[in-house]
């Protein structure tokens, strides 16, 4: 029997957490609200995600339908690595990430009308070692500016260049599926 959920919003204009809702089958709207994605310094990287998370939730806290709200981040040795700023900015964060392991938070926020329920889901990812060459192309051909740490797992980056993983790979992609699924069962 499948499951029906009442109307959901996704405030997210990422196109990979707009594809996953789809997969899943989900009948959802977008609808975007800016909201400042600035956090407490002292916050630990699962802290960062369901913060910022929960700060686009509450820009929907009068809304009648399910409202969806994430922020992934990568951490990599306790620093915070967030979309580039530059050409220069993911040059210096894929040079990091080349031969390294780290770790991807997302934050996920379900809020509808009063209701608000977070919860975070944290992925392993390795890396093999690539050339400043490697990483030059990376970027020319792929343009990831708008990604935390400066990839995506869905491209060229997660195809040549990550080893494994450990934990849930649509985590890596800006949203934990699965966990979103068994989420959402309780929340309504």
């Amino acid at each position: 029997m499948a499951i029906t959920f009442p109307p959901i919003i996704l405030a997210s204009k990422s196109p990979r957490r707009q594809e996953l809702l789809t997969l899943m089958g989900l009948n959802f709207e977008v609808l975007l609200k800016d909201v400042d994605e600035s956090y407490p310094e002292g916050l630990k990287p699962a802290e960062i995600a369901v913060y910022i998370s929960e700060q686009k939730a509450k820009a929907f806290s009068a809304a009648d339908e399910i409202v969806i709200t994430a922020d992934t981040i990568v951490a990599l040795n306790g620093e915070i690595l967030g979309k580039p700023s530059s050409r220069e900015h993911a040059q210096e964060m894929l040079a990091k990430l080349s031969g390294s392991k780290h770790e991807v938070y997302t934050g996920v926020t379900l809020v509808k009308g009063d209701k608000i329920h977070s919860f975070y889901d944290r992925t392993e990812v390795y890396c093999k070692s690539v050339s400043s060459e490697e990483i030059d192309f990376y970027i020319d051909n792929f343009q990831p500016y708008d990604k935390a740490g400066s990839y995506g797992v869905q491209d060229w980056w997660g195809l040549v260049v990550v080893q494994r993983i450990e934990g849930s790979y649509t985590n890596v992609m800006g949203l934990p599926t699965e966990k979103l699924y068994s989420e959402l069962l309780k929340f309504v």
